[in-house]
């Protein structure tokens, strides 16, 4: 019984070794290859792209504002006043009448002072590679600008590129560096599923359907 308890002991040990080992490389794997799309200033976008919004709550748990929700929202409205989005997917979560990411953002664009015309909403992304492939599939996009937060950035592009779709994203803040590590921790393990998604496991989007035009 010790002899079976020793190897059951050495064959964890081993698979949390290998299972760091995988964070660690599709980690190092997402971030080089994806940091040359990432851009740092306004100027270095395309004109009149298509922006795909990424949802997040617009509350915390608290119920207080969100911050990641205001900054996305600010930089979408802040590209759109500078000529370089011609039109917005904003893809999230609608689990519930209570809950809905698109329509949330949809507020807080048109608040932002951008036309309802613009904007296109997906209710169907549920995660963040339901919410790129759909951006192809359903919405005929293979040429976009991302708009999320810097430490997701890496994963959304790595994503694409799998895909297939031309992306860029801008540089931005993160704020609220109270919570940065515990996001960052988050997004490590993320960033491991996703190439786990991709190359391993072949996810693809819960919902897809018949392609629609924008607006």
């Amino acid at each position: 019984m010790r002899y079976l308890w020793k190897r059951l002991v050495r064959a964890l040990v081993w698979v949390i070794l290998l299972l760091s080992v995988f964070v660690v490389v599709s980690n190092i794997w997402v971030v080089t290859s994806t940091k040359s799309r990432i851009l740092d200033t306004v100027s270095e976008l395309p004109e009149k792209s298509v922006a795909l919004v990424l949802g997040t709550s617009n509350k915390l748990v608290d119920g207080s504002p969100n911050p990641y929700f205001i900054e996305r929202i600010q930089l979408a409205a802040d590209l759109f006043r500078q000529g370089k989005i011609s039109h917005f997917i904003l893809s999230g979560d609608n689990r519930s009448k209570y809950y809905n990411e698109p329509i949330e953002m949809r507020k807080a664009l048109i608040k932002q002072g951008v036309p309802d015309s613009l904007i296109t909403l997906d209710f169907a992304g549920l995660r963040t590679l339901d919410s790129i492939v759909r951006s192809k599939e359903i919405f005929g996009q293979n040429k976009i600008v991302i708009v999320t937060q810097s430490f997701h950035c890496y994963r959304a592009l790595f994503i694409s590129e799998f895909y297939g779709i031309d992306a860029v994203t801008l540089l931005t803040s993160n704020p609220d560096p109270h919570t940065s590590l515990r996001i960052n921790i988050r997004e490590w393990f993320a960033r491991a599923k996703a190439v786990a998604d991709l190359y391993i496991f072949n996810t693809t989007p819960r919902h897809l359907g018949s392609p629609e035009r924008l607006n």
